[in-house]
Formats: C-alpha cells, sequence, structure tokens
C-alpha cells in the first residue's frame, strides 16, 4: 500500500509519512479464532454456565470469527445467533446467508435461525417464540443434559421467558463474554494493529482535506471512504464537530460548515480491519491562520491530562488506584469532564470502565488491570460554556512490564507550542 508521501515535505506530519497497515498475511487467524472460542469456554466453566446463546452480531464474530449484517444483526435480533457448549458450536444463520460461515473451524454446524421477532412474526410472535424455545430446549437437552444454566444476551423477552419456562436456568450471558474479550493473545494484537494502522490512513487523509467550507460531514466522509476501500466494517458514532460544536462534546457530526481557524475534533470509533475497533482522539485546527492562544492552552491541557494517565497504567493496579492517581482535572474544565477516563477496548468498546476518581463512589467498580488488556485513555477539555473544547485520546496496550502506545498518529504541533 502506498505511503503518504503528500504530506512529506510539511513538518508538522512527519510521522504520518510513516503510518501503514501491518501485513495481513503473517497474521495466523485459526489460531486468534481458537484463542478467543478457549477464551470464551474457559469464562463458561468459572461462571457455572453450560451453554451460551449469543445474538450479538460483535459476540458471535469474537467466538467464531463468522461476520453477516453486523449493523443489520444488532437491529434485528435474533436474526442469527449461536448455540456454544464446551464441546458443540452451532451457528443459526440468517435466512439464504447459511454459505458464509462454510469453512470455519470454530463452526461444527449451520443451520438456518428461526426469527423470533416481531417484525417476522407480526402477530404470531407468541407462537414463533414458543417453537424457537422449543426447539433450543431440545437442542440443549440433547447437548448438556436437562436443567442446564444457559447464557442469554439480546434476545426479545418473550423468547426468554418461554425459554426459562422450558426448565432451562436463563443467565445472563454479558458476564462471561465481558471478561474473555478483555485479555488479548500476541496473535489478537495482530489484528488490532493492523485496523489501527488502516484507521490511521483514514484520519491522515481526512486531516488532508480539512478546509474552511466542507461541512462537518463532508470531511467526516473522508474517514468512511477509507475505511471501507481497506475492508474496515463501520464507523460506530459520529463524533467529528468544529468550533462551537465542539463543546460540549456528545454532539454529532452534521452539516455545520466549517469556518476559518477553527478546532476540529474528531472520535475515531472505527470497527475496522479483522473486526476491531480503532478507537483514537485528535483534533485539529482548519487554518488558515495559527492556532490562537485559548485554542493552544485546551490542546496543551488535555494532552497533559492523556500523557500522564497513559503513563501510570501498569499491570496489576487496580481500577481504584487508577481512579486515585489519575490527572487531577482542573475546576474549570470538570463540569464538562469526558464521562470515564479510560476504557477496555476489543472488537468494540469494552470491559473495563475507569471512571474518575470524583465519579468512583457512583460508577465505578474495582477490578485489576492486567497484561494483555487493551485501553483507550480519554480526554476531553473544555470550559463550561466555553467556545471550543479539545478531544484526545490514545489506545494502548499493557504489558508485563507497562504499556505499549499503539495508536501512532501524531499530535498537532502547532497546537501544542
Amino acid at each position: 500500500m502506498a505511503e503518504l508521501d503528500w504530506h512529506a515535505e510539511r513538518a508538522d506530519l512527519d510521522g504520518i509519512a510513516h503510518l501503514d497497515r501491518e501485513p495481513d498475511g503473517d497474521i495466523d487467524l485459526p489460531a486468534v479464532r481458537k484463542y478467543r472460542m478457549d477464551r470464551v469456554r474457559d469464562q463458561m466453566a468459572e461462571l457455572g454456565m453450560d451453554a451460551v446463546i449469543l445474538s450479538d452480531p460483535v459476540n458471535i464474530r469474537y467466538a467464531t470469527g463468522a461476520r453477516n449484517m453486523q449493523v443489520f444483526s444488532m437491529r434485528n435480533a435474533p436474526s442469527r445467533y449461536l448455540l456454544l457448549t464446551q464441546d458443540r458450536s452451532v451457528l443459526y444463520e440468517f435466512t439464504g446467508c447459511m454459505h458464509l460461515a462454510e469453512g470455519l473451524e470454530t463452526i461444527d454446524e449451520i443451520r438456518p435461525a428461526r426469527t423470533a421477532s416481531f417484525v417476522a412474526a407480526g402477530p404470531f410472535i407468541g407462537a414463533r417464540e414458543r417453537a424457537w424455545a422449543d426447539d433450543m430446549a431440545q437442542e440443549l437437552s440433547r447437548l448438556v443434559g436437562d436443567r442446564a444454566t444457559v447464557g442469554l444476551e439480546r434476545m426479545n423477552a418473550g423468547a426468554a421467558i418461554e425459554l426459562n419456562g422450558k426448565g432451562i436456568r436463563v443467565v445472563d450471558a454479558q458476564y462471561a463474554l465481558e471478561l474473555a474479550r478483555a485479555v488479548k493473545s500476541d496473535e489478537e494484537m495482530k489484528c488490532v494493529r493492523a485496523s489501527l494502522r488502516a484507521t490511521e490512513r483514514g484520519v491522515a487523509a481526512l486531516r488532508a482535506a480539512i478546509e474552511p467550507g466542507l461541512t462537518e460531514a463532508e470531511l467526516w466522509s473522508v474517514l468512511h471512504g477509507s475505511v471501507i476501500a481497506q475492508d474496515g466494517d463501520y464507523i460506530e458514532t459520529r463524533l467529528l464537530n468544529a468550533g462551537q460544536r465542539t463543546n460540549p462534546w456528545f454532539q454529532e457530526t452534521s452539516r455545520n460548515v466549517i469556518g476559518r481557524d477553527e478546532l476540529i475534533a474528531l472520535d475515531t470509533d472505527v470497527v475496522g480491519c479483522f473486526g476491531y475497533y480503532s478507537d483514537f482522539s485528535r483534533s485539529f485546527h482548519s487554518g488558515p491562520n495559527a492556532p490562537s492562544e485559548a485554542q493552544k492552552t485546551l490542546y496543551k491541557v488535555a494532552h497533559e491530562q492523556l500523557q500522564h494517565n497513559v503513563s501510570i497504567l501498569r499491570p496489576g493496579m487496580s481500577f481504584r488506584d487508577y481512579a486515585r492517581q489519575a490527572w487531577d482535572i482542573p475546576d474549570q474544565y470538570y463540569a464538562n469532564r469526558y464521562y470515564l477516563s479510560a476504557h477496555g477496548c476489543g472488537m468494540t468498546g469494552e470491559y473495563p470502565y475507569l471512571y474518575h476518581e470524583g465519579d468512583f463512589p457512583d460508577a465505578g467498580y474495582d477490578g485489576e488491570i492486567t497484561p494483555g488488556m487493551v485501553i483507550c485513555v480519554e480526554s476531553y477539555i473544555g470550559l463550561h460554556g466555553g467556545d471550543e473544547g479539545v478531544k484526545l485520546e490514545d489506545q494502548v496496550l499493557v504489558t508485563d512490564t507497562g504499556v505499549e502506545v499503539l495508536s501512532r498518529f501524531p499530535f498537532e504541533e502547532g497546537l501544542l507550542h
């Protein structure tokens, strides 16, 4: 893939010229899939689950590698679902799509799904749910015996109630799946890095396209085009804003026209290559003039928060100790703080959530940061009622000795100095 040589003459973008995707050919995808399925089964055993029925397409992909209509499947559960025991994997695939998962060594059998949703069954939804539960109860009895404990997720209430009425103990599958996904293998990390490199190329193209007069949506589309062209999947959120729409954060990308000398803030939230999440944030300046001192102050403060919180992460650290040692947000920025300090990252944003110390009593929970976790460290800095704000975020891997910063996209020298 060509290097980004069109930026080579610009000193503030020297780092981008070296960005590229890791080669796909040296990733042992069967080993990645085996590791992930073993992780799920280990957590099932730990939590006393005889089986899980997964309908979240991200979790189906995590456990088996099978991908099909991710966004559609999220909105139309259960249009496809996976039954997983300690020694059997049965994928119930969407109508007409059974061929898609053929050849995956993680799947023992592919069957047509019985879609137990109102949109599929209309007024006969009750009968469809009972039929779904009858079929599943019979299969569970055959595979793991009667009165099984089954982890369930993202099913409509009627299907879960009917299954529970068959003498099956229904529990939440999220616990097992989130704990499984939290720790990555070395081979899995190759997928994470490949996804990041592809997303960074997209952000480089977006940055090169910045020009006053474009709408936010027009600029954001540059990232979309690059992600899809590199076989990424989709972008989960709409978080690119300019000017006064950078404060407060969480204003969705719009037709707002980017003005002269405005800040532009981006959170990538890309489900990219191999289905792995590329989640980093950068803020830019639209030009043509130099950034103002107020803009540079916002950027420097956000950069300080990010660098401090990355520097304190270490294996064996408790979530509570991280909150205590994290950067103290100055009073003038506290009201507009990002809702958490850091979070886990894999195929999406995931466990754990690491909260600010001030939010810990109400929202926080304890746990341990362990090697193999991928963590996204967040910063948003903007005055309450202020004109603009800065969003920065880096994605890091927790190692045996500290952290490795995975996201390589450079910061803005013109805003830092």
